[in-house]
Parts: C-alpha cells; structure tokens; sequence
C-alpha cells in the first residue's frame, strides 16, 4: 500500500495579514524603548549591533510594499515551502544592505512609523493572490506574508535575546513561523519513522524509515517553539538544545543534527 500523499498545509491569509502587522507593531513600540547602550550591543548576528538588527527589521517588511510598487511579475517562479532553502544565497545582499540602512537612518523611530504606514496603506488594497517580484523568486502576497511572519518572529528572538528586550511575539506570527520551518523539515528530510512534535503549534512526520501506524511513534522528537525556531535557523546547535534539555529525543531515528539547520 503505497503511503498517503501529505497536504500542503495552508494559511489564512487575513489572520497572517494582521499577524504581520501586529509583530511589527510590536517591534516598533519595543526598539521606541531601547536606550543607546542597548543598540550598541552585538547582535550576535555576525558583527551587526543591535542597531542595525534594528534597522533589518524593517527591511523584511518593506520588501513588501517595495515589491507591491514593482510591476507585476508573469509567473510564481517559488512555492511557500521553496523559501525556506532560497534565503542562503542572499546574505551577503542582505548584510550590506543592513549596514546601509542603519548608517542613513539614525532616527529609528522615524523609520519604522514610515515603513508601517507604507505597508498599512498598501495592503489595504492589494489582493493576495498578486505576485510579488522577490529576490528569491516570484511569490503570491499571500505566500509572501507567510515569510515575513517568519523574519519577524526569528529576528524579534534575536532582539530580545542580545538587547535584553521583552518584545511579544504575536502567537499567529509565531505558530506561522513554527509551522512553515516544521514544514520545511519534512520537505528536507521526507519519510514517517520520525515525529516531530512542537506544542501547541505543529506535528510533522519526517526520516526514512519504518511508517509507524498506531500507538506510541518509535522515534520521537519534542520541543517548544522559540527552541525549534532557533534550531531551524542555526542560532542553537542541536547537541546544546539536547544538553540543556530543550529537546527531548527518543528512538534511533531521533537525532536531527545532520538535518540542521534548515535556513541560515
């Protein structure tokens, strides 16, 4: 019996639209808060400050009204679950650009109250299924908001961990971002002799192996969301979310390390 086709798992593009804008929201009104010593902190993200991790933020949403000002492009050239593995290639792009952006606009509070009001007013008005001229590829709105869910609630971690921060995190931002990079894994790594569990957000079956039918899967995995987040994007190592008991891993099909991280 041949196994069961996987469904491609689908967002509600209205909750994705103002989780998207309640994270920036939120980010705007926690860096309004940051003092100068705060932003001169690194970032932990090569040798960017806070600062300019600051500035970034505002670039993963920009792209979206920048690309709605674009002319359309004729045809999707990447589906949702592509963009996770298309993003490496850009980082180079994306540091310089960084850099640039923080040095012209020392006013941070004056650059997120643009780039909201800019993506507030073009989203209004613009249909989801619209295609985008990312850099990574021709996308849908729709599947492009999905991305930015995610660069918003990655970066947001990593603002509050290096600048000491508190910033929420909306939870449809952050079960997006969890579901897609889960998503992504059983994309990496297909099969169904392993389950992942991420609660309360995501469960995916991935690994070659023997398909488990009933009961108690023989190789699980279990973590929370910021813990899967971080170890999807390589800010933590596998071996230290083990040793810090940030992962739970059972079964001889359970050690994910050589499929880690799945964006850099």
């Amino acid at each position: 019996m041949p196994p069961a086709r996987k469904r491609t798992r689908t967002y509600d593009p209205a909750k994705i639209r103002v989780a998207v804008l309640a994270q920036f929201g939120n980010v705007r009104q926690g860096v309004h808060t940051l003092t100068e010593e705060q932003l001169a902190r690194p970032a932990r993200l090569g040798e960017w400050s806070v600062r300019e991790l600051a500035a970034h933020l505002t670039m993963a949403v920009e792209t979206v009204s920048r690309n709605l000002d674009r002319p359309e492009p004729g045809a999707k050239e990447l589906a949702l679950l592509d963009w996770p593995f298309a993003t490496a290639a850009r980082a180079g792009d994306i540091a310089d650009g960084t850099r640039e952006l923080a040095r012209d606009n020392p006013d941070l509070d004056a650059l997120y109250a643009r780039v909201e009001q800019r993506i507030t007013e073009r989203l209004a008005t613009a249909p989801d299924d619209r295609l985008l001229a990312a850099r990574t590829g021709a996308m849908t709105l729709a599947d492009y908001l999905v991305t930015r869910a995610v660069e918003l609630v990655v970066h947001t971690d990593d603002l509050n961990r290096a600048a000491g921060a508190d910033i929420p995190l909306d939870r449809q931002a952050l079960a997006a971002c969890t579901r897609l990079l889960a998503d992504a894994l059983a994309v990496k790594a297909p099969g169904a002799s392993t389950e992942v569990r991420i609660p309360p957000y995501a469960v995916v079956q991935c690994v070659e192996g023997p398909r488990h039918t009933r009961g108690t899967p023989p190789n699980v995995v279990e973590t929370d969301p910021l813990t899967w987040i971080r170890l999807a994007t390589g800010r933590t190592e596998w071996k230290t979310a083990l040793d810090e008991a940030k992962v739970s891993a059972s079964g001889e099909r359970a050690d994910l390390g050589d499929l880690l991280p799945l964006m850099g």
